[in-house]
């Protein structure tokens, strides 16, 4: 079943579905024509069952053509009606083929405001850059990742892990990174893609400052803090923040969300994580690749967006900036997300 799996992969999944639409609408209009000239040389017909049953299992192009071309069953109601849910059945997976083509290959940028009462008034109009799941993404990508935040006026850049060590361009995406103009400086956490000494060794030696269950006083009244990957090692919010004071805006940077259910975020005013890449491969944005459980302990949950931590912190999930792999995002777009912070007066 892997080798099933991982042929499919290789080979393209888009590329697989594209074949099995045009295979079955093909076939699909070869059977109307078939039945067709039987009629007409009233012979032995293809049954109604078998032109129905591939009408409706994505073949409704196929024979919505073999009607109006062939002049094929355009009396019987039944059949009316079984090409139009047919070809709303086709168009489905047509939808979504189109969707990963195009504007799932197309990185956007998330501008999102955070207002918060903690958040040092002095430094209301601050701007964060956070970017995770990066994998596959070519150097060409990261180029033109890092040529747009360099017009974005950025104050940090925050990395939420899975560079991807099967990656040949890794080290030029680290270096392209490490181009990218801030004020106070690129930091990041590691994924479960990651061997994180190896990575942490590449971040430092481009002035990447890796969060190794660790934080750091980026301003007076801001404190950042990193945890290690929930999958490979040991993260302990509770030592990455232990450095912040009672009265710090603290920002937690993780990979994967599931450790804001178990261990306690009291005293966080905002998580950032990704791990999730928004299921990837979704339904219309839902993520049903997600109930599966293998990525995250609780299903949907971390999908996308603004949630809320188990004891109500809120968290924020990217979908991710790069592609697992070979495996296409669809309604799953690629991001990069732009916090701009603002001071709430406290009541």
């Amino acid at each position: 079943m892997r080798t099933v799996a991982l042929w499919i992969i290789n080979f393209g999944i888009l590329e697989i579905i594209i074949a099995g639409l045009i295979a079955v609408n093909v076939l699909t209009f070869v059977l109307y024509a078939i039945d067709k000239r039987k009629a007409v040389k009233k012979k032995w017909r293809i049954s109604e069952a078998t032109l129905i049953f591939f009408t409706l299992a994505c073949g409704g192009i196929g024979a919505f053509l073999g009607m109006k071309l062939l002049r094929h069953k355009t009396k019987h109601t039944k059949f009316k009606v079984m090409v139009a849910v047919g070809l709303i059945i086709a168009f489905i997976p047509a939808i979504h083929v189109i969707h990963g083509l195009t504007l799932d290959r197309i990185i956007r940028y998330v501008e999102v405001a955070f207002v918060s009462e903690n958040w040092p008034p002095e430094l209301n109009g601050y701007r964060i850059a956070f970017m995770a799941d990066f994998h596959s993404m070519t150097r060409q990508e990261m180029y033109d990742v890092h040529t747009e935040l360099n017009n974005r006026n950025l104050d940090l850049v925050l990395l939420g892990g899975d560079f991807s060590m099967r990656n040949p361009e890794l080290g030029d995406k680290f270096e392209l990174i490490s181009q990218i103009h801030t004020r106070d400086g690129i930091f990041g956490v590691e994924g479960n893609h990651d061997d994180y000494a190896r990575i942490f060794a590449k971040m430092e030696r481009l002035n990447i400052r890796p969060l190794n269950n660790a934080g750091v006083q980026i301003h007076e009244g801001f404190h950042l803090a990193g945890v290690h990957d929930a999958w490979n090692r040991n993260p302990d919010i509770a030592l990455a923040t232990s450095g912040a004071s009672t009265d710090d805006f603290v920002l937690l940077l993780t990979h994967n969300p599931d450790i804001t259910m178990t261990q306690p975020t009291d005293g966080i005013d905002l998580i950032l994580a990704g791990h999730t890449h928004g299921g990837q491969i979704t339904f219309f944005g839902i993520p049903l690749y997600l109930l599966r459980g293998s990525i995250s302990d609780y299903g949907m949950r971390f999908a996308h967006g603004f949630l809320e931590s188990a004891d109500g912190a809120p968290i924020f999930i990217t979908r991710g900036i790069g592609r697992y792999y070979n495996v296409p995002r669809i309604f799953a777009r690629p991001e990069v997300v732009i916090f701009t912070m603002h001071s709430r007066i406290k009541k």
